[in-house]
């Protein structure tokens, strides 16, 4: 697929996909599985058109009213549908590719069955390289203590970064591979510094290598 390209009419009808722990970063690819109508017919509309829609994380305590319209985080993840199939039931299934991040201006009334929002394009902050530096150089430092207690396909930092020429990429492609929990994720997400997405990634790895060390092993274990 050619590289993609954000048009304003893109954000002025944007569907969005609302889950409760999910988050798009640009530049990863999420694989979904759509089975409710609603959003069955969000994906046709999409790819009928230009192939877009947004993951929107629902705020807590959306349960009581899912079947509605429950709140949103107003930034959010854009993505472009990269591949889809649809089963013979009518459910789908797909790659969404994140290409930007967006902030949900005011949501359109409910014309169709999916929720539509307008939004705004959110673009970086212009990073200070010797932050972004500084920080780059504690991560791989980190990595190598931490590499051997991940899985093997994301062992390799400089493998698993390849691509990311830039600050903001390279911190997207480490959050979207990286960190699990959804309020952090979050987060990052919203943090258009990539120099503190940076620095935010580098404290997480931090915690995670504290907590692998031989001693806090040896507490874990005298404490079981």
């Amino acid at each position: 697929m050619s590289r993609f390209v954000l048009e304003p009419a893109d954000l002025a009808e944007l569907p969005i996909f609302p889950l409760p722990q999910v988050t798009l970063f640009p530049g990863a690819v999420l694989p979904l599985h759509v089975f409710e109508p609603r959003y069955r017919e969000m994906v046709a509309a999409a790819l009928a058109g230009r192939r877009v829609m947004a993951l929107a994380r629902l705020q807590p305590g959306f349960e009581g009213d899912y079947e509605g319209r429950p709140a949103v985080f107003d930034v959010c993840g854009l993505g472009q549908i990269e591949s889809c199939s649809e089963r013979g039931d009518g459910r789908f299934d797909l790659s969404l590719r994140g290409v930007a991040r967006v902030r949900i201006v005011a949501e359109l009334p409910p014309e169709r069955a999916f929720r539509q929002v307008q939004a705004q394009l959110l673009k970086d902050a212009l990073p200070a390289p010797a932050l972004v530096a500084a920080w780059q150089a504690k991560l791989r430092t980190l990595w190598v203590r931490l590499a051997p207690h991940l899985p093997e396909p994301v062992r390799d930092l400089k493998a698993l970064t390849r691509g990311a020429d830039d600050a903001a990429a390279f911190s997207d492609r480490l959050a979207a591979t990286l960190v699990a929990d959804p309020e952090a994720s979050q987060e990052l997400l919203e943090e258009l510094d990539p120099a503190e997405r940076l620095r935010l990634l580098t404290s997480r790895v931090q915690e995670l290598v504290d907590a692998l060390s031989p001693a806090s092993v040896a507490r874990d274990n005298a404490l079981n």
